[in-house]
């Protein structure tokens, strides 16, 4: 069994990517929201669930798309549109997704897709193009652990950074990841 090499660098960089995916500090609006109709989120199931999804899509993503007969670049153009809509809506602050039911609102659409959705799904493959498995994971845990911190505090941190802070936030973040979408797009069609 080969050792493995954890690179402190690619740590950094998926860490930082997958933050602005997740982008859970963006989020806090919508969890309000989510909590304010479920009446109770739980943070642990969603947090749990969603290292999961993607720990289990890291490893199982690409066979499961050849199983479907869809290549990694296809599926990370879609992941790029995805990403496109959900930047569209944090930049110009309009609703494109609808909220389902509040009944399983910790895993759906919390866990998925708003924690570990499409276009996180979409960034790990394109990350496991470029980076060694285990940083990646590395990089996944560390977001779970600040993405539980966020969903546990989110009253505090609303407070905190005030409505203003949350939309500076969310559009800075919402026009990083239109850049990302850009990008993803441009590397899997080679424009």
């Amino acid at each position: 069994m080969e050792h493995l090499q954890f690179d402190f660098s690619q740590i950094l960089s998926t860490t930082m990517v997958l933050f602005a995916i997740i982008d859970i500090l963006g989020s806090i609006p919508i969890v309000i929201e989510l909590r304010k109709k479920a009446g109770h989120i739980q943070s642990e199931k969603a947090a749990i669930v969603a290292t999961a999804l993607m720990i289990v899509f890291l490893f199982a993503g690409k066979t499961l798309l050849s199983i479907i007969g869809v290549d990694v670049q296809s599926f990370a153009i879609a992941g790029s549109f995805v990403i496109f809509a959900l930047a569209m809506e944090m930049v110009l602050g309009l609703t494109i997704f609808k909220e389902e039911a509040p009944e399983t609102v910790s895993i759906v659409p919390l866990a998925f897709p708003l924690i570990a959705g499409a276009g996180t799904m979409t960034t790990l493959l394109s990350l496991k193009t470029e980076y060694a498995t285990q940083n990646i994971i590395v990089g996944i845990i560390l977001n779970m652990i600040f993405v539980y911190f966020v969903l546990k505090n989110t009253d505090k941190l609303e407070k905190l950074f005030g409505k203003t802070g949350l939309n500076i936030l969310r559009k800075a973040f919402g026009i990083i990841l239109l850049a990302i979408a850009i990008k993803l797009f441009r590397t899997n069609t080679g424009l």
